[in-house]
């Protein structure tokens, strides 16, 4: 006898049916709270039933978690299931119904049809693994509300000082993030800041601001002599520097936190035994490196190559119908985290073309052959994580050996 607990997951509550072998439903639909109490009391009745008991629910986000956890913990079979495959099952009716007590029994329903050939048991990832992968998630966001800001900074500056933005070159600083031209922006917030002084006082004044901010002193003729060629749309105004400095303030609160957090992300990954293989690979740095251990995960989870390529999803789908033949694009249906950080990852490679590189010269002559970018970005994104998945087996292996 078999068992199939289908669980319907929710913010704070799942909804819960049993199944068996025939497809009947035993135990009907009931609500379960995400408390220590309710899911202990729910572990304790699904270990009582008879015969083998397997629990299927959909990986949506965070919500399925808590449950999760709990009932792995008190040693019970767990599923997460993707939820396309869920949705796509089943559906012999032209009658739409969308219920948590509809979606639970399907997913029971999901689970005696599919008895054996549902996805590996559910097994938590390490703690590292989870709080790495939140830090990479929030890099991202924060990475995201700072390119926003920078924005609105520019677009505020080219009113006041246009051009601004474009007279350094100078990366952001690895102690804080900060940027020169921002730091330059706080104190020369208008043409007429620099424009107003001669060469002389300007380039001594520039030469003190540099001392004490901590950067080096150049060009300072040719900044003078550049304010005093631009045309600001707004007059050197007590509003405008408040506009201006308050905007500045914002943005170097962001790169802090982004910086900061970066250094984090980068001493957990250090943690886990892949990193100098993440770390090795050309276009990899200390920010694309964890995340990209962060996105994949435990590489063991995966059982071959393609596997991997699929939960990215990067692998080609087919479209084709009689005499039809249509084009092949990637799926969508994995990681859209694991994909971006991917394609950082590739748009390095294009900038800095190491020709030694077999990720770039598949990019490069894909490239050459009039291919579309996304076809050439999505195949050197599967080839690197074929390469990744490869070299961490093999270092797993050895590490095993040992």
């Amino acid at each position: 006898m078999i068992n199939a607990v289908g669980i319907d997951v929710s913010k704070g509550y799942s909804t819960v049916a049993v199944v068996n072998s025939l497809g009947n439903v035993t135990v009907s639909p009931f609500d379960v709270n995400h408390t220590v109490s309710e899911l202990g009391k729910l572990a304790d009745n699904l270990k009582v039933l008879q015969g083998e008991t397997k629990i299927v629910m959909e990986a949506t986000g965070i919500y399925y978690l808590p449950i999760a956890n709990a009932l792995h913990a008190a040693g019970l079979k767990v599923y997460a299931v993707n939820p396309i495959l869920i949705n796509e099952f089943g559906n012999n009716s032209i009658r739409k119904r969308k219920t948590d007590k509809a979606d639970a029994r399907k997913m029971g329903r999901y689970a005696i049809a599919n008895w054996y050939e549902l996805p590996p048991e559910y097994i938590p990832d390490e703690d590292i693994r989870q709080i790495l992968q939140t830090i990479s998630r929030q890099y991202s966001k924060y990475n995201k509300v700072k390119t926003m800001l920078t924005n609105n900074l520019i677009s505020l500056l080219d009113r006041s000082f246009p051009g601004l933005n474009q007279l350094f070159t100078s990366p952001a600083r690895e102690k804080d993030g900060h940027e020169k031209w921002i730091d330059f922006a706080a104190r020369f917030w208008h043409a007429d800041c620099v424009a107003g002084l001669t060469p002389k006082v300007f380039a001594e004044s520039y030469r003190k601001w540099c001392k004490r901010m901590g950067y080096y002193p150049v060009g300072a003729d040719e900044i003078h002599a550049f304010a005093r060629q631009c045309v600001p749309a707004m007059p050197k105004s007590d509003n405008v520097k408040r506009l201006i400095t308050t905007a500045i303030t914002q943005v170097n609160a962001v790169a802090e936190t982004l910086n900061a957090t970066g250094i984090e992300m980068n001493r957990l990954a250090k943690l886990l035994p892949e990193y100098e293989i993440a770390i090795g690979l050309y276009g990899v740095g200390k920010v694309l490196g964890p995340q990209l251990i962060a996105e994949v995960g435990d590489v063991l989870r995966f059982p071959k190559k393609s596997t991997l390529v699929a939960f990215a999803g990067l692998e080609p789908t087919d479209n084709d119908s009689g005499q039809f033949q249509g084009k092949k694009p990637i799926s969508k249906k994995g990681s859209p985290h694991l994909r971006k950080t991917l394609f950082q990852i590739m748009d390095c490679l294009l900038r800095t073309s190491p020709a030694d590189d077999i990720v770039y010269q598949l990019l490069d002559r894909q490239r050459a052959k009039g291919k579309h970018y996304y076809s050439y970005m999505c195949a050197g994104s599967a080839k690197l994580l074929r390469i990744y998945y490869a070299k961490v087996k093999e270092h797993l292996s050895k590490l095993d050996d040992i």
